[in-house]
């Protein structure tokens, strides 16, 4: 009886600490830009921000862009093109964590190479266009993709292998039924 509830109490109190040092979802972590850029879009000025660089390519990355004044009152469109881009334009909308700002969430860059970024905005102060020619990407972190893959599916090749030579040696349809 007294090993039972201690074992019991013991899986509450762990449990418990589970849930009281259980960090917040990275989801709604907050955004922390490490680079930022300016651009002139007409009357506009744009700071272009980044939360990791240098860029690589297939990394996930922030990036928000905030009009002096704010968004309000403001529309703004995107395009990029590059080794990777396609150059169509896209609407910039407000950014899922930081909602005072347009931004792109976790993004990607496929391919490395270097970048333009052709942003349009129009608000009171009128039309303006401008550009941010030359965004770097380097190459991708780490090892290759497909070095990256074959290593992860090595597991997978020895459980196959395993069930087919257990299979084998037991061979359930060849038994006849016992009763």
């Amino acid at each position: 009886m007294r090993r039972s509830v201690a074992a019991l109490l013991a899986v509450g109190v762990v449990a418990l600490l589970a849930l009281v040092g259980a960090a917040p979802a990275q989801a709604y972590a907050p955004v922390d830009i490490v680079h930022t850029e300016q651009v002139q879009a007409g009357p506009y000025t744009l700071t272009v921000g980044f939360s990791t660089w240098p860029i690589r390519a297939m990394r996930s990355l922030d990036f928000t862009f905030s009009p002096d004044g704010g968004i309000e009152g403001k529309t703004g469109t995107l395009a990029v093109s590059g080794p990777g881009g396609s150059g169509h334009p896209q609407k910039l909308v407000r950014h899922p964590r930081l909602r005072q700002d347009w931004g792109l969430d976790v993004r990607a860059i496929d391919k490395p190479g270097t970048y333009r970024f052709d942003f349009v905005v129009d608000g009171p102060l009128g039309h303006g266009e401008g550009a941010l020619p030359a965004v770097q990407v380097l190459d991708q972190p780490g090892p290759p993709l497909a070095l990256s893959w074959s290593i992860a599916l090595l597991p997978l090749l020895g459980m196959l292998v395993f069930l087919g030579v257990a299979w084998r040696r037991v061979r359930p349809g060849n038994r006849a039924l016992r009763v």
